[in-house]
């Protein structure tokens, strides 16, 4: 009656649809229920473009995308008279007004739409109902990742795409353009890894309780960048393990040299392997750069071990010796370099070779030297510094343990054979 269209009009609670949506047919629908309700499923094309991968973190062993998401579907409910053919276009506010596919990702962490300055959606509309829903989404999900040839490994991450209330009976999830549909911008880098390929699959997903799901797969392949690891630890492992070689040149009565060097060489490799894994999850099994960082430990460790037996073994040969030139009035007949270690200074071996077990400092023998009438030019220990620094190779070279000569050889070709081994399998 005109009496009810009268009250309808000055009721102020009613909201009087927007132009768009009555051009839409909005209100003559009921969108909560998806296109076509009971007959075949209905198809959503997607296509994807990857903006940046922000980040790749092996300790969390997740990545950090950035993409703009797009969805394809025909909804004849939203289909409008249109004299030129043009589409309409709409921000967020419609959304929540129809109906669109509820996608997600699957073993996602974090995941949000960019707001700034306005929500970062649009949807676009076209007279026959065909839709497009584009999104910008920065998502952060899972990549189970495999170290065991870290820093020489290529890890394959994925992105996955399913929906989440509606199974394979009522929605069919593909890629809009097959292989095409996955696009990434040309200026895309990582600053530890080298993106390989982007490739785009689709499968199934079944759960026990609601069915069959279509997936849709962002595969993309990470080559890590190997030279920063290479100066960070092959390297300066490579020299602690040739610096602990210097031990073997050195004079094996030389204890506080061999045995500091020793230790140091031991304490730094220690230093980078500590540093090497607090960098990395803390997996249960061996990575690559553990087999060589242990292999490098355990080479420094037996030049340690080295010197320990060079040691043992010059003492027992000396005690036998001592043993055998024993006098009875106590005193020791000893070779010129035994001389030398224990009053620092060079006797030759056919001079001064008695000695008495407490031998006087080089200091009082040479006072003593000078009090005498002899010239300092006939003096003996006077020819014998002179032929010091003539003899210094050839006393290295006496005094040198034939444990210390098989090193020299041993330890440098075995550490070469095992680079070349290591390098050629994971490279």
């Amino acid at each position: 009656s005109k009496r009810e269209i009268k009250m309808r009009k000055l009721d102020s609670t009613k909201v009087r649809p927007l132009k768009t949506e009555q051009l839409l047919h909005i209100e003559e629908h009921d969108f909560a229920l998806r296109p076509g309700f009971g007959g075949s499923p209905i198809p959503v094309g997607i296509d994807v473009q990857v903006e940046s991968i922000d980040s790749i973190s092996e300790v969390d062993m997740d990545f950090t995308m950035t993409l703009y998401l797009r969805h394809y579907w025909k909804d004849e409910r939203l289909s409008f008279r249109s004299n030129k053919n043009k589409s309409m276009t709409f921000d967020g506010r419609l959304i929540k007004k129809i109906w669109v596919p509820d996608v997600f990702f699957v073993h996602s962490k974090r995941s949000f739409i960019h707001d700034t300055t306005v929500e970062n959606i649009m949807l676009r509309v076209y007279p026959d109902g065909n839709v497009l829903f584009s999104l910008r989404i920065t998502v952060s999900a899972m990549c189970f990742m495999d170290f065991s040839r870290f820093p020489l490994d290529t890890q394959n991450c994925s992105l996955e795409l399913e929906s989440y209330a509606y199974n394979e009976d009522d929605l069919m999830l593909y890629w809009k353009h097959g292989n095409k549909s996955l696009s990434t911008d040309e200026h895309i880098s990582l600053s530890q890894f080298f993106i390989e390929e982007f490739s785009a699959s689709s499968g199934l997903a079944f759960y026990s309780s609601t069915g069959w799901y279509n997936r849709l797969f962002i595969n993309f392949a990470l080559r890590r960048h190997i030279f920063f690891f290479v100066l960070q630890s092959y390297f300066p492992a490579m020299l602690m393990v040739m610096l602990s070689w210097v031990s073997f040149w050195i004079d094996r009565r030389a204890v506080p040299a061999r045995v500091s060097l020793g230790i140091t060489t031991v304490l730094t490799m220690s230093t980078i392997m500590t540093g090497v894994s607090a960098s990395m999850p803390q997996v249960s099994y061996i990575k690559a750069v553990d087999v060589y960082l242990w292999i490098s430990f355990l080479f420094v460790f037996l030049s340690v071990i080295e010197y320990a037996a060079v040691n043992y073994l010059t003492t027992i040969e000396e005690r036998k010796q001592l043993k055998k030139r024993g006098k009875a009035s106590g005193m020791y007949s000893m070779d010129a370099v035994q001389a030398m270690a224990f009053d620092g200074c060079y006797h030759d071996a056919d001079e001064d070779m008695d000695l008495s077990p407490f031998p006087e400092p080089c200091e009082e023998n040479e006072t003593r030297a000078s009090q005498t009438n002899i010239s300092n030019a006939d003096t003996p220990r006077l020819k014998r510094k002179r032929s010091l620094k003539g003899n210094v190779g050839r006393i290295i070279l006496q005094n040198n343990h034939v444990i210390d000569t098989y090193s020299r050889i041993i330890f440098p070709s075995v550490y070469i054979v095992f680079n070349f081994f290591y390098w050629g399998l994971y490279i």
